[in-house]
């Protein structure tokens, strides 16, 4: 059975680490990319049954692509490769489609028994990964088709939030105080009835606004 897989990462050394890491495991690395952009060329031109996607990269949010991505090829396996053990990116990650989430910090083996169960075509979601993100998921408000009033300035800032932003690194990329976004977080968790940055960033999911 092949195994096809495509690394989607802009560290050059984290790309040979992986490679290094998948030598005579018989998963073949048929392409790379260091570009959301070009990730998607990849999937639309070459047979792959798997993609290994980092999250933080230049030119292009991965969790944006996992989207994209699996708005074309809903049954492409995906697996997040991340350095970031953000519950925010898990529970995106969980809402769009991703069959598991690695730490770059894991064991080898853990990488290469996410993969193998991905061409397999099965999750490799953690019991605990799950349990972070389930009452996120669970949350009746995310089920009801409710309008929720945010003004322009909260919806900025939960966009960013869903991006798995900090309130610090929202002030910057918004030019605001960090009280300020703390203010504005306060009232985006009231008004959308949720206990948490994870929740509120899996209801920015499911309403498209991330």
């Amino acid at each position: 059975m092949s195994k096809r897989l495509l690394i989607v990462d802009d560290h050059e050394v984290s790309r040979l680490g992986t490679l290094a890491a998948l030598e005579g495991t018989g998963i073949e690395v048929v392409a790379q990319a260091d570009k959301a952009a070009d990730a998607l060329e990849i999937v639309s031109n070459t047979p792959l049954d798997t993609v290994l996607l980092d999250i933080r990269m230049e030119g292009g949010d991965g969790l944006n692509t996992l989207g994209r991505i699996k708005l074309d090829h809903p049954d492409l396996p995906i697996l997040l490769f991340s350095g970031y053990d953000n519950p925010t990116y898990v529970a995106r990650a969980v809402a769009l489609g991703a069959c598991g989430y690695i730490l770059k910090t894991a064991p080898v083996s853990r990488l290469i028994e996410a993969l193998n169960l991905a061409f397999d075509g099965q999750q490799s979601w953690t019991r605990e990964e799950l349990r972070r993100v389930t009452g996120a998921l669970a949350t009746p408000r995310m089920n009801q088709d409710i309008d929720v009033p945010l003004t322009q300035r909260e919806s900025e800032v939960l966009r960013q939030m869903a991006l798995g932003l900090t309130n610090k690194e929202i002030a910057k990329m918004l030019g605001i105080s960090y009280e300020t976004v703390k203010e504005h977080v306060q009232h985006i968790l009231r008004k959308l009835g949720v206990s948490d940055r994870t929740q509120a960033a899996v209801w920015a999911v499911r309403k498209n606004l991330v």
